[in-house]
């Protein structure tokens, strides 16, 4: 399976992992930030980015998603990385420290805590967002020259959308329009709630951050995640959204590198009450 990534940074491995309909480049806020702790890779999930769809097709579970990443670690030689992900890979990061694959885990608006209706919400508005990536691309360029089409494009992704350049809204839009793995993750995110009983034993840190901003799946659900999960370290992101990196790069990478052991641990206001 050929799978696109950058890679930087020395010492223990991160790996980094994107939504459904995104890209490697989501992570580029906080990268440098990151590789001046660890040796950071943010890859192309198969079919998203400039990584194919496999030759056996798109996995149908989360089950098949995270034993087809498995493999990837053993040929690029990361043993037991730290892993870090958002939404989509959100999931695959807490999925994967049940494996006991990973030494720890960062999940970020992680899917499988939504309830069916708002799952159906989730995916809905990603649609909508896909579908109007289908413009001509002179004229998405164009419109996101203007900071208000700007943020009204981005606004379910992102609480500060305004901090998006031209090139990096635009590089997204098409992303989103060219991952041709979109509707196969979209059909089998359907059956899919993440079970917390996999992370019961999980002796690796846990820490799950939600924006208090997130339109896509709405921070209640983090108290799902907190009440499933009573070992994990569950932080609300004050003005953040749905994909926080560009909303706040430093409190991302302070939250990833806390968890990973890189600094250390910082006193933070009660995380069950959003500023």
């Amino acid at each position: 399976m050929t799978v696109h990534f950058r890679r930087a940074g020395s010492g223990e491995p991160l790996l980094l992992i994107h939504g459904i309909g995104h890209r490697h480049q989501a992570w580029e806020p906080v990268f440098d930030r990151l590789t001046a702790h660890h040796e950071v890779t943010a890859l192309d999930l198969p079919g998203f980015g400039n990584s194919p769809v496999p030759g056996t097709g798109m996995p149908a579970d989360m089950a098949a998603t995270v034993a087809g990443v498995l493999p990837v670690l053993t040929e690029w030689g990361l043993e037991r990385p730290h892993v870090a992900g958002y939404s989509l890979g959100g999931a695959i990061a807490l999925e994967l420290a049940a494996t006991g694959a990973v030494a720890s885990a960062t999940a970020f608006s992680p899917a499988g805590f939504f309830t069916s209706a708002e799952r159906r919400r989730a995916l809905a508005i990603l649609r909508m967002l896909r579908a109007n990536s289908y413009l001509p691309t002179p004229i998405m360029r164009v419109a996101l020259r203007s900071a208000y089409l700007r943020a009204l494009c981005f606004a379910p992704l992102m609480a500060r959308p305004t901090l998006l350049d031209v090139e990096r809204a635009l590089g997204d839009a098409l992303a989103l329009r060219r991952g041709l793995g979109f509707n196969a993750v979209a059909r089998a995110a359907r059956d899919y709630r993440f079970d917390c009983r996999r992370l019961s034993d999980a002796t690796v840190p846990v820490t799950i951050g939600w924006g208090d901003r997130d339109r896509i799946f709405g921070v209640h659900q983090a108290e799902r995640a907190r009440a499933g999960l009573p070992a994990a370290r569950v932080v609300t992101l004050p003005r953040c959204g749905h994909v926080p990196m560009s909303d706040d790069p430093d409190l991302v990478a302070a939250l990833i590198l806390e968890t990973t052991g890189a600094v250390p641990g910082t006193e933070r206001p009660d995380p069950s009450v959003s500023v």
